[in-house]
């Protein structure tokens, strides 16, 4: 079955362009379109969508409060949220982030990169593009913790490896990468990343990335 896009901008042209990308591929489906956040609400209820392309600047209700609506715990659906930023990287990605959005990708992205980020995040991966996120992250480190408070008790529940894995995980790499850093297969990569999710109760590795800077246990700006 073909995986259901709900457009959520609030400029109709950028819409149009994305319709016509998207709907020129056989299993994607754009099933509506929103002009703000309100507007997504109503139709993630009604067409229940797999995944939202989420802008971040809009009228009435923004891209952030809009993904911690859709995305938490009353949430009515399995929508997916893949937040829309600009090149410029906008200073409310971390927050939506952190609302429960699966990743980010800039405006101006090729389309093939558009496609492939919707099927990643459909398929219930997180969308991270290592050198974006990690520019990210640095450029907003003054929405983060300094990373001088208590280090939270459930770090202490990692082991070694763990610890190691979840560092490069919020420095962007992928599992390919963090088998190759540390020596070891990605299947073993994989298995401590289901690890560092489960015991820190997070749900994917969007929000292992952010945890890391939060926690203090990378700074930002660090190699």
């Amino acid at each position: 079955m073909a995986i259901r896009v709900l457009l959520v901008d609030d400029q109709p042209l950028l819409r149009t362009g994305f319709r016509m990308i998207l709907e020129a591929e056989q299993d994607l489906a754009v099933v509506g379109e929103a002009g703000d956040g309100l507007q997504a609400l109503d139709q993630v209820r009604a067409l229940q969508p797999d995944v939202v392309l989420m802008d971040i600047r809009m009228p009435r209700m923004d891209g952030v409060e809009a993904t911690r609506q859709i995305t938490g715990p009353e949430r009515d659906g399995p929508a997916k949220v893949l937040v829309l930023t600009t090149f410029d990287l906008d200073e409310y990605v971390v927050e939506a982030l952190k609302a429960g959005a699966s990743g980010f990708l800039l405006k101006d992205a090729p389309a093939g990169e558009l496609v492939q980020a919707i099927r990643v995040v459909a398929a219930g991966e997180a969308m991270l593009a290592p050198s974006i996120t990690r520019r990210l992250l640095d450029k907003y480190a003054t929405h983060l913790p300094s990373g001088e408070e208590p280090v939270p008790d459930t770090l202490h529940t990692l082991t070694d490896r763990e610890v190691e894995v979840l560092k490069l995980v919020a420095r962007g790499l992928s599992n390919a990468e963090i088998a190759a850093d540390l020596f070891v297969s990605e299947t073993t990569v994989k298995t401590h990343v289901g690890h560092v999710l489960t015991k820190l109760g997070l749900r994917d590795r969007v929000q292992a990335a952010v945890y890391a800077y939060e926690s203090g246990l990378v700074r930002p700006g660090a190699q």
